[in-house]
């Protein structure tokens, strides 16, 4: 699958906040949001824009995009499910999103970004109820239990990544350290998802 492979802090930049894709470089001094707090390329300091409406919503879709790492194709097919569903579309689509499993992996702090979450996945190193689930796209249900697999768990990422990691920081899901499992409890409502978005731009883009 075709996945985003350049500089992960372009984007931050592009977007003008931080979008917590590098991990821990993210909460250091090192991170380039914090000494280059404009937009990336040979004029962006210099340039100034003024968005549109459109240009607004835009901006909107392609930072919620790239905080989940997703392409234009997937998200597009997730926005068209949350579209059907019953609800607020937008909210549909952010919970859709938080229930992803790679998404997940992160919150549960098993990894420090959700890039590496996916690479934890794709590698086979996460089971869900005791089978090993290596797409980073499955949805998980209320109940869900996700864990380490046996043989994974002296990796040295999942650790380090844990210590910088709370517990229980979110309602809706439960983490075990020792055992290294989490559960996934409900879905989350709008107000337990900590994403800065204003998803009803995207709602509003998408309906054009």
């Amino acid at each position: 699958m075709a996945r985003y492979t350049g500089p992960s802090c372009k984007l931050c930049r592009r977007e003008k906040q931080k979008l917590f894709l590098k991990g821990s470089k993210c909460h250091s001094e090192k991170c380039p949001i914090e000494t280059k707090n404009y937009a990336p390329g040979q004029h962006g300091l210099g340039r100034r824009a003024k968005f549109s409406e459109f240009g607004v919503q835009l901006r909107e879709k392609q930072k919620v995009k790239r905080i989940y790492g997703l392409l234009e194709t997937q998200f597009h097919s997730y926005f068209e499910k949350a579209n059907r569903q019953k609800g607020v579309t937008g909210e549909n689509l952010l919970k859709m999103l938080e229930s992803r499993l790679d998404n997940v992996v992160y919150r549960l702090g098993f990894s420090s970004s959700r890039k590496s979450a996916r690479q934890l996945v794709l590698h086979r190193h996460v089971l869900v109820n005791g089978n090993i689930v290596n797409i980073p796209a499955y949805i998980l249900s209320p109940g869900d239990v996700i864990s380490i697999k046996d043989k994974s768990k002296k990796l040295d990422t999942i650790h380090n990544s844990l210590r910088r990691t709370k517990d229980n920081v979110y309602s809706w899901i439960q983490i075990d350290k020792a055992s290294l499992s989490g559960t996934f409890m409900q879905i989350p409502e709008r107000d337990e998802i900590p994403v800065n978005a204003n998803e009803q731009l995207i709602v509003e883009l998408y309906s054009k």
